[in-house]
C-alpha cells in the first residue's frame, strides 16, 4: 500500500523536485516506510510506501530491464505470482519479488491494455520514456482512488490524496459548486469530481492517456453487466460462491507482514473471517468497535462469532470522546463526507493498526447480494408506480406547500416520486427544495441551475433491467467508491493500515451480477445465496439475525453533552462569513433535530463541510522553490 503523486508538463516546462517531495510528504501516513522520486524532462513520479510485499526489495518507482518504463503503484496486484510467470515465460527479467513490477514488464507487453490483466486494488502511474506517454488507472470498484488535475498551471498532476494535489502553489483552492451540491444532496461529493474546482477523481474502472502535442483522455476499461444465468441451478450459485470466495481470501491473506480482520458480527465480514481461518494455522486477529447504547452495539454479536470461529479478538467500546478526533478525520477524508460511520471506522483502524499491518473487512456484501434494507422498502413501494401522474403531482404540491418540520410533509413528497427518483429519496439528505433554504443566494447563483440529480441517471441500468438489478447498478458505480470504499480507505490508510476487501474481488464481483434477483432476495430475506453458501461456515446466530448497519449514536450526542460543541462551530462567525449556508436555516434544523427530529446526517455532514473549511481553504497555500534535477531518487 502506497501514496503516489506526479506531475506531466506536456510543454516540457520543469517538474521541481521539492513539488514531488512536498506532495509525497504531506501523505506519509499511506506510506511511512520508505520514499521515492523519479524525475526526467517535465516529468515527476513520487511515491510514499508502506512494505508489504518483499519489504527489503519492493521500492518504488519501479522500471523495467532497460528504465524505459517507469511505474509508481498504490494497492496490491493478487494475482502477481500468475502474472510473473507468465511474463517470464516471455523473456522479462525481474529484479525483485514485489508485486508492483509485473506492471511494467505487462506494460511493455500489452501497453494500455495491461490493466485489463490485473486482479486487484490500485491507483496506479505508468511513464513510457519512449512514447512520451503517462498512463494512468484506478482498479475496478474504485477501493483505491487516485485525483488528476490540469489546472496546475496547466499542467497534469495526480495523486493518491487531494491534500497532495493542493501542495502546488499553482493550484487555486476554490470551491467547485456542483460538488457542494452533491455533499448536500447525497453525503459526498460528485463521482468524478472533487470539492476542489479543476480536481476530479479518476472513476473506477477508467484509465487516462497524456501524451506531449495530444489533449488528455479519459477512457473505461470495466464496467459490470447484469446477466442472471437461470438456467443455473441454485446450488451451482452456492457452490461457486464458497469456491470463489475460499479463492479471494486466499489471494487477499498473501502478505510478508500481519495480517487480521475486522469483525463487526454481520454475515460478510464473518464470512471472510470463517474464511481466513479455513486458510490459516493460526488464529485470525479480529477487531471490532461498540458503543454504550444498547441500540447502535454490536460488540456482544461480534464476541461470540469471534469465539465460534476462534479468533483473537479485542475490541474498543466508543463514547462522546469520539469526536475529539473529528478536525483530524476531516483532514484525512480530503472531502467533506456526510457518512458519521468514519468515526467508528477511524478507531477500528487505529486499534487494528497497532497489531497487524494489513487487515481484511467485508464491504461490498451488501451491494453485491442485495443485502441494504433499502431495497426492500423498493420491492414494497413499487406499486405506487401504479399511482396516475395527477395524484402524485397533487402530493408534491402539498408537500411544498407545507412547512419545515410538518408531520407528513415528507411522506407526501415521496409519495410523488415515481421508480428511481424514489428510491434517490430515500438516502438524500437535502432535497432541491431545503437546499434551496440551505445555501445563501450567493452559493444558490454560484450553482445556477445545476441538476444534481440529473448526472445520475446516467448512472443506472435502462429502464427494460430488472428493478433489483437497476439499483445495485448504481449502488455499486455511486454508493460504493463514494461513501464505503472511500471511508474505509481514508481512515486505515491515516494509521497506516492496508485494508483489502476479499468480497469485491472482480471476479466475484462478476459472478455476482450473473445470481438472478429471486436468489439475491427471497421472501423478504437480502442476501439469500450468501446465506445459503455461508451455513455451516459461520454461526447460525449472524446468518439468521437482522440485519444492522454500521450506525452511529450522533444523534444523541448532539442532543446531549455535544450540542454546545455543533452549536458554536455551524453558526459561529467564520462559518457565516463563508456565504455557502444560511445560518438562520442551520439554527432551524439544530431546533428541529434538538426537539426529537432525526436529523444527525444533516448535522454531520454540515460539521465535516466546516471542518474541512477550517483545514483546507483557510490554510495558507504553499511556496515551493528549486531548481529541477532531473536523476532517478
Amino acid at each position: 500500500m502506497c501514496g503516489i503523486a506526479g506531475i506531466f508538463s506536456p510543454d516540457r516546462r520543469p517538474v521541481l523536485e521539492a513539488e514531488i517531495r512536498a506532495m509525497c510528504a504531506v501523505m506519509v501516513h499511506r506510506g511511512p516506510d520508505d520514499e521515492g522520486v523519479y524525475l526526467a524532462e517535465g516529468l515527476g513520479l513520487g511515491m510514499r510506501r508502506l512494505s508489504i510485499i518483499d519489504v527489503a526489495h519492493g521500492h518504488q518507482p519501479i522500471s523495467n530491464e532497460d528504465g524505459t518504463v517507469h511505474a509508481v503503484v498504490n494497492g496490491e496486484i493478487y494475482n502477481f505470482r500468475e502474472l510473473r510467470q507468465a511474463l517470464k515465460a516471455k523473456g522479462h527479467r525481474f529484479r525483485t519479488s514485489s508485486d508492483s513490477e509485473v506492471i511494467v514488464h505487462l506494460y511493455e507487453e500489452y501497453g494500455t491494455e495491461c490493466i485489463a490483466h490485473l486482479r486487484g486494488m490500485f491507483g496506479l502511474a505508468v511513464w513510457d520514456v519512449r512514447r512520451q506517454r503517462l498512463l494512468l488507472a484506478r482498479d475496478r470498484v474504485g477501493i483505491k482512488p487516485l485525483y488528476w488535475t490540469e489546472a496546475a498551471g496547466g499542467r497534469l498532476a495526480f495523486a493518491s490524496e487531494l491534500k497532495s494535489l493542493l501542495q502546488l502553489p499553482d493550484l487555486p483552492r476554490a470551491l467547485n459548486w456542483p460538488a457542494v451540491d452533491h455533499l448536500f444532496a447525497h453525503a459526498t461529493t460528485a463521482p468524478a469530481e472533487s470539492i476542489i474546482a479543476g480536481v476530479h477523481k479518476l472513476e473506477p474502472g477508467h484509465l487516462l492517456i497524456a501524451e506531449r502535442g495530444a489533449p488528455v483522455k479519459v477512457e473505461r476499461y470495466w464496467s459490470l453487466r447484469f446477466e442472471a444465468d437461470h438456467d443455473k441451478p441454485e446450488s451451482r450459485f452456492v457452490d461457486e460462491l464458497r469456491d470463489l470466495l475460499e479463492e479471494s481470501v486466499r489471494l487477499h491473506m498473501v502478505s510478508d507482514v500481519p495480517v487480521g480482520a475486522f469483525l463487526s458480527g454481520g454475515i460478510d465480514s464473518s464470512a471472510v473471517v470463517a474464511t481466513m481461518g479455513r486458510e490459516s494455522t493460526n488464529p485470525v486477529n479480529t477487531f471490532s468497535i461498540g458503543f454504550h447504547d444498547s441500540a447502535y452495539d454490536e460488540s456482544s454479536v461480534a464476541r461470540r462469532t469471534a469465539e465460534a470461529l476462534g479468533t483473537r479478538h479485542r475490541e474498543w467500546i466508543l463514547d462522546t470522546d469520539a469526536l475529539d478526533v473529528a478536525a483530524d478525520i476531516a483532514w484525512h477524508l480530503d472531502e467533506p463526507f456526510g457518512d458519521s460511520s468514519a468515526i467508528p471506522t477511524w478507531m477500528v483502524s487505529k486499534m487494528a493498526a497497532e497489531h497487524v499491518t494489513v487487515a481484511l473487512s467485508g464491504d461490498g456484501g451488501d451491494e453485491l447480494f442485495g443485502g441494504y434494507d433499502r431495497y426492500l422498502v423498493e420491492a414494497n413501494e413499487r406499486w405506487r408506480d401504479r399511482i396516475p401522474a395527477p395524484l402524485r403531482a397533487l402530493s408534491a404540491r402539498v408537500s411544498r406547500a407545507m412547512p419545515e418540520g410538518a408531520k407528513g410533509k415528507n411522506y407526501l413528497h415521496h409519495l410523488s416520486l415515481k421508480g428511481f427518483e424514489r428510491y434517490l429519496h430515500g438516502y438524500t439528505l437535502f432535497e432541491a427544495e431545503r437546499r434551496q433554504q440551505l445555501f445563501t443566494a450567493d452559493a444558490l447563483a454560484a450553482l445556477g441551475d445545476h441538476d444534481v440529480n440529473g448526472m445520475l441517471h446516467d448512472r443506472i441500468l435502462p429502464r427494460d433491467a430488472h428493478w433489483l438489478d437497476r439499483l445495485q447498478y448504481f449502488d455499486i458505480n455511486h454508493y460504493l467508491p463514494l461513501d464505503i470504499l472511500t471511508k474505509v480507505d481514508r481512515m486505515s490508510m491515516a494509521h497506516s493500515l492496508e485494508v483489502r476487501v476479499p468480497l469485491l474481488d472482480h471476479k466475484l464481483v462478476e459472478f455476482a451480477a450473473t445470481v438472478p434477483p429471486a436468489m439475491r432476495i427471497r421472501n423478504g430475506t437480502t442476501k439469500s445465496i450468501l446465506k445459503k453458501a455461508m451455513r455451516g461456515i459461520v454461526p447460525d446466530e449472524v446468518i439468521d439475525r437482522p440485519k444492522r448497519g454500521f450506525a452511529v449514536p450522533v444523534g444523541d450526542w448532539f442532543r446531549g453533552g455535544l450540542a454546545p460543541f455543533v452549536r458554536e462551530l455551524l453558526l459561529s462567525d467564520r462559518s457565516r462569513a463563508r456565504g455557502v449556508v444560511n445560518a438562520g436555516y442551520v439554527e432551524r434544523l439544530l431546533t428541529l433535530h434538538e426537539g426529537g427530529r432525526t436529523l444527525d446526517t444533516q448535522l454531520w455532514t454540515l460539521i465535516s463541510f466546516e471542518l474541512w473549511c477550517r483545514a483546507y481553504l483557510d490554510a495558507p497555500a504553499p511556496v515551493l522553490r528549486e531548481a529541477p534535477v532531473y536523476a532517478v531518487r
